[in-house]
């Protein structure tokens, strides 16, 4: 994940907005962020974190799921040019649903996400 301290523009500060959304400012590898949308101007809420091994960002609008272009839009923003990030499609049965129009992007720090032919892709 790149440091989070390039994406300061946009980092929620106000104590209010961060009672929810984990409490504090974060650091260079978490944080809470509102990013306008390239294509639309509206919010994307972006939070981030690093924990337990991973690279986590989850990606919300307020009143839909994002679209391939804002979450390509947000994955270059988080990640570096050279890091494989993915979505992930869990059994229904590890499925949790806590916002209604959130996607989430995961990067492992120990496993190199394999890759299909670039033919593919």
């Amino acid at each position: 994940m790149r440091d989070l301290r390039e994406l300061d523009r946009w980092r929620i500060t106000d104590k209010a907005a961060l009672a929810h959304y984990g409490g504090w400012e974060g650091d260079d590898r978490c944080g809470a962020f509102v990013i306008p949308s390239p294509l639309d101007q509206g919010k994307i809420v972006v939070q981030a974190s690093n924990d337990a091994g991973w690279d986590h960002v989850s990606v919300s609008r307020h009143k839909r799921v994002p679209n391939w272009h804002e979450m390509s839009f947000i994955h270059r923003l988080f990640f570096k040019n050279d890091e494989v990030a993915m979505q992930l499609h869990v059994p229904s049965p590890d499925h949790i649903n806590v916002h209604p129009n959130c996607l989430h992007l995961w990067r492992s720090h120990n496993e190199k996400i394999p890759l299909p032919p670039s033919i593919f892709v």
